[in-house]
């Protein structure tokens, strides 16, 4: 099984967030990397994007597909993940660290995500 953290927030398209200071940080799980196998290219928004919750941000291809990149949250892309962007295999390897793909300028704290537990069993019920 996939790891979760429990700190992380999680939206059913497989994407978790970490709020802080109205700021949110945003990456796929472990679970969407595997399942999407190596990652070889990262489309993200830009910097002054405004990203909408459940939208289509991005896309991160593999050597399986090309799948659309959603946004979480709400709000004005903040930063993005360069490093990512030149080396995509990091979201396969830290999809929690150095793999992480943008930031998010929110207001408040978003109040539609899963907590790790949900997460958990959704996964369960795809598998």
């Amino acid at each position: 099984m996939s790891t979760i953290p429990d700190h992380l927030r999680y939206s059913a398209e497989h994407e978790w967030v970490a709020v802080s200071d109205g700021i949110a940080r945003i990456g796929i799980t472990e679970y969407a990397a595997e399942q999407l196998g190596d990652i070889v290219y990262a489309e993200l928004p830009s910097e002054g994007d405004s990203v909408t919750a459940g939208e289509p941000c991005g896309e991160l291809e593999s050597t399986k597909s090309v799948s659309d990149l959603f946004s979480p949250v709400s709000g004005e892309v903040v930063a993005v993940n360069d490093a990512v962007k030149d080396s995509p295999e990091t979201v396969n390897s830290d999809p929690y660290g150095e793999g992480w793909l943008f930031t998010v300028r929110v207001d408040g704290d978003p109040d539609d995500l899963l907590d790790s537990d949900a997460y958990a069993a959704l996964i369960k019920e795809g598998e």
